[in-house]
């Protein structure tokens, strides 16, 4: 698979990227704000140019390149779309939005969720990965511990990373034997060493760390959607476009459809950085509904 160059990193670099990528940006008075003139603006400069953070395996630079299941994804989609290159400008988390519609970018590329707070400020593609939990637990998996019902009935230790989902989970859920851990690193180390029976996080971060440390010591359970109040925890990543984009919204879901709609098209094109079908979207997950927080009930 072919990647691409990255364009600048930082802030810093705004002046040059507005003159440097697609679309809207670049000073063009009569593109500016038009969104239905975009799509065709790519496809005449043969080249889109996506904001990422570098995390991965969503999007990352490796030997001064692109690579990661999100980049892969729009390699693959605006190819179709007749975009050939794409290129990136890696910024901090927070400022990916911000620098979006500062026009430092065309898209986002992060595999961002879609969260109601967000969607006020841009507008995100169809779902195209499904976020689930898992545990990282002692190779064996002693206490038979599968999800976080298990970690709450048999009364376990379980650690979750501060400011992570899982430990509002942890919260939300009484667990008593939570405790909270700065990185992923130090959740591996508390499981190894004895001091938590379980880690819970996003059950694609624990199977890449676990793949990428090889530690024989520990294992990664299957993921599962945990259930709060009787709502189960959904959650969604995107890519993420301008409000005045709709034309290259339309057109990238489209495509984004023939991938997601087939377990062996989606496995095929991110399967590499470890995703399966247990994170493509599927049934009635939308992002409307996702951008106005509604939760399916548990089945």
């Amino acid at each position: 698979m072919r990647k691409t160059r990255i364009l600048a990193s930082g802030a810093a670099a705004s002046l040059a990227l507005t003159l440097a990528a697609c679309g809207v940006v670049g000073g063009d008075s009569e593109s500016e704000g038009s969104g239905g003139d975009t799509l065709e603006q790519l496809k005449d400069d043969g080249k889109i140019t996506v904001g990422f953070a570098g995390e991965e395996p969503y999007s990352f630079e490796k030997d001064g390149e692109l690579d990661g299941a999100t980049i892969a994804l729009h390699e693959e989609i605006f190819g179709e779309l007749g975009i050939e290159e794409v290129e990136g400008v890696k910024t901090e988390w927070n400022s990916l939005i911000p620098g979006l519609n500062a026009g430092d970018f065309d898209v986002v590329s992060a595999g961002m969720s879609i969260l109601p707070d967000r969607c006020k400020q841009a507008d995100f593609g169809d779902p195209e990965i499904l976020y689930t939990t898992a545990l990282m637990v002692p190779k064996g998996n002693p206490k038979n511990l599968n999800d976080l019902e298990d970690v709450k009935d048999k009364n376990a230790k379980v650690a979750t990373m501060t400011g992570a989902i899982e430990a509002g989970y942890a919260k939300d859920m009484g667990l008593k034997g939570a405790t909270e851990v700065g990185s992923p690193q130090d959740g591996m180390d508390a499981v190894t060493k004895g001091r938590a029976d379980a880690f819970a996080l996003t059950a694609i971060s624990l199977r890449t760390m676990a793949d990428k440390e090889q530690n024989s010591k520990v294992e990664v359970t299957e993921p599962f959607v945990a259930v709060v109040d009787g709502k189960e925890q959904v959650g969604a990543g995107a890519t993420v476009f301008r409000k005045e984009d709709t034309e290259l919204r339309d057109a990238y879901n489209e495509e984004l459809a023939k991938i997601t709609e087939s377990k062996e098209e989606y496995e095929k094109v991110i399967g590499e950085y470890g995703f399966t079908d247990a994170e493509r979207p599927k049934g009635d997950l939308t992002t409307e509904s996702l951008c106005k927080g509604e939760l399916p009930d548990a089945k």
